[in-house]
């Protein structure tokens, strides 16, 4: 049985960060013909699961690009891949030399989220935690409440491309890390960076479930550099028309537009599935 993955933001999504109706409809034929489906994603569960209720994600689901896999049944997390605490002094310190406000991301007793953060030093991170209360329903904290206990899932930041690609170069060097960034507004310059442990991968976690669900092959879809690790172990492995160039090179096939359904009337051509 084939599992297809998907990616979201700039993949099965379109530019309003929506599923839309034909998408929404493809979606509703795959599980008719029982063909089996998920996601994964750059995204924290909170921050997802709005946009995936009621369009049949029954199976396990990849966060946080690849740090945890969340069961939709049980509600529950079965597998995780935290920060260690000398990952999270090294992580930063990258920030600190740089002058940039980290954004600590937790998942803590009672399967609780929260994003803390040290003192904001613009206007630009003090708009980032405005959006982020408007967006994710989990507390924005200081680092000062910050639990002992707490697992670090990942850290993440928004700042100058400079200050940005300095703190991925002083990542790079450390070999249980791995960082990604992309443009975060395109007119200002500005870049966020996202990073976590590099056993927590797409391609790892999708690898997981692929032997967990006893799954034979594995299709799936993307558009960015987080997607690579699972394009690398996918039997098939499909860029829509905006994905960077490097996952286009490592595509089986370039297909749609992500803002044009592209993904959608692929499968509904691949599956053999209605076209209207």
């Amino acid at each position: 049985m084939d599992l297809i993955v998907f990616d979201l933001d700039g993949t099965l999504l379109d530019r309003s960060s929506a599923i839309s109706d034909y998408t929404r409809d493809t979606l509703a034929l795959l599980g008719e013909r029982d063909i089996a489906y998920t996601v994964a994603t750059g995204r924290t569960l909170h921050a997802a699961k709005d946009l995936i209720d009621d369009h049949g994600f029954t199976l396990p689901h990849i966060y946080k690009n690849g740090v945890v896999i969340w069961n939709p049944q049980d509600e529950g997390y079965t597998h995780s891949y935290l920060l260690t605490l000398d990952e999270v002094s090294h992580i930063l310190h990258a920030f600190v030399a740089e002058n940039t406000t980290p954004f600590i991301f937790t998942l803590e007793r009672g399967e609780r989220h929260a994003i803390y953060h040290s003192p904001l030093l613009n206007d630009v991170e003090k708009n980032l935690v405005e959006r982020l209360k408007k967006e994710r329903s989990i507390p924005i904290l200081p680092t000062a409440e910050l639990p002992g206990d707490a697992g670090i899932t990942n850290i993440s930041a928004i700042g100058s491309r400079e200050c940005i690609e300095k703190v991925v170069a002083l990542v790079d060097d450390q070999p249980n890390l791995v960082a990604y960034m992309g443009t975060a507004v395109e007119d200002l310059d500005l870049c966020w960076v996202d990073i976590h442990n590099s056993d927590g991968s797409k391609g790892d976690a999708v690898a997981t479930l692929k032997k967990e669900l006893h799954m034979k092959r594995v299709i799936c879809f993307g558009d960015s550099d987080n997607d690579l690790s699972m394009f690398a172990g996918a039997d098939e492995a499909y860029a829509p028309e905006n994905a960077k160039e490097e996952v286009k090179a490592a595509a089986t096939a370039i297909i749609g537009h992500h803002d044009e359904d592209g993904i959608a009337r692929f499968l509904r051509e691949r599956f053999d599935l209605p076209q209207n």
